[in-house]
């Protein structure tokens, strides 16, 4: 293997990477303990440490130089996996979330087609915000409290002022940080297409 291929390789295979691969791995395996071994806490224990190697994966990326370009798209990829497939077995039980899993989903796609757009004219991958890091954050703790507290109405029941609430907050961070990338990417379009002038 020649010096460049073995760079390349090198931007490949980091812990950051492997970390974020694992998180993908976890999700069937949480998907099967909520619904169908029925397992809340041990459900639970695997999204803590799912929510733990995001941490470590971030703080390796950075402090040890290990940021790639595939890194930029597993990492957000696992969060938005993780969020997308925990929401839609809550579902099940509390379809008050639906308004929440139905803004994540309109915003990773919006995040998609824009961010796409820019890696494709400008070959750069732009790297996650405060905005979507937030959502992220509060997303994980709907997902973690509806897991772990199984006294808080579902079905059929009038919902909890908790899971409207939490649905409502979701909701408002994922509108707001859809709008910012989305500024932020046709920006970086405009600043690329004027350099080229």
């Amino acid at each position: 293997m020649d010096e460049q291929n073995r760079s390349a390789m090198d931007k490949i295979v980091t812990i950051p990477n492997i970390l974020s691969l694992f998180r993908l791995v976890l999700v069937p395996i949480f998907c099967w303990t909520y619904l169908g071994l029925q397992d809340e806490k041990l459900t639970v224990i695997l999204l803590a440490i799912s929510g733990l190697s995001d941490i470590v994966d971030g703080f390796i990326a950075r402090h040890f130089n290990m940021i790639s370009d595939l890194g930029k798209v597993l990492d957000p990829l696992a969060d938005k996996v993780t969020q997308a497939a925990m929401l839609l077995c809550l579902l099940i039980v509390y379809p008050a979330l639906l308004p929440a899993f139905i803004l994540l989903v309109v915003k990773e796609l919006s995040d998609l087609i824009t961010g796409g757009l820019v890696v494709k004219r400008t070959g750069q991958v732009l790297q996650a915000q405060w905005h979507g890091k937030l959502t992220t954050v509060l997303l994980y703790v709907t997902l973690m409290l509806h897991v772990i507290w199984p006294a808080i109405p579902a079905w059929g029941e009038i919902p909890s002022w908790l899971t409207v609430l939490l649905s409502a907050l979701c909701c408002i961070m994922s509108a707001l940080s859809m709008i910012l990338y989305a500024v932020r990417n046709f920006r970086a379009l405009r600043t690329y297409q004027n350099s080229q002038k």
